[in-house]
């Protein structure tokens, strides 16, 4: 059974969160990889790659997150460095849209992700307790932003491609209607 989730730019965040969530949502971010993988690997290529009416096909929802982490990691700079203002989205997924991940081998996808999130969790890592409290809005939702918000913002987008994966799973390839 399919359900029928609520739109990601319809959702409102609280961006200003204590430092004791911290851990927690660094470890939900830690394993993000290990559940894509859990998730597609009994997937035969050709669900991996089904596009049905516009929406993504689970590999491109991979190269999404792929596509994300740089700006996750330059909001979080922004943060540890006090910046005022965070970096903004491309709204339209310009590079998710153009970049033909279906055109690659889910392999190959996972382990750039890896990759890219592996960097991202070392670098929060390094966090320290006062860099936890600096806040900068985040530029489309007018929300104070701090480094436990922008993980748990992360965390839960990754969620909600996770979710949006799993219900393409049980499509089964067929003619684009």
């Amino acid at each position: 059974m399919m359900m029928v989730s609520k739109r990601w730019f319809d959702r409102k965040f609280a961006l200003r969160l204590p430092p004791e969530e911290f851990p927690a949502l660094l470890e939900r971010l830690r394993s993000t990889h290990t559940r894509i993988v859990e998730m597609v690997r009994p997937v035969e290529p050709a669900v991996l790659i089904h596009r049905q009416h516009e929406s993504w096909s689970i590999q491109e929802h991979v190269g999404h997150l792929i596509d994300l982490e740089p700006l996750w990691k330059g909001r979080l700079e922004g943060l540890l460095l006090g910046a005022k203002t965070l970096e903004a989205a491309d709204l339209q997924n310009r590079k998710t849209n153009e970049a033909r991940h279906n055109e690659r081998r889910i392999e190959d996808l996972l382990d750039s992700f890896r990759a890219a999130r592996e960097a991202l969790v070392e670098r929060l890592g390094g966090v320290t307790d006062p860099q936890l409290f600096h806040e900068a809005p985040h530029p489309r939702l007018n929300e104070p932003m701090n480094v436990t918000g922008l993980c748990f913002f992360v965390a839960e987008h990754d969620d909600h491609l996770l979710a949006a994966m799993q219900s393409r799973i049980s499509i089964e390839p067929g003619p684009e209607r």
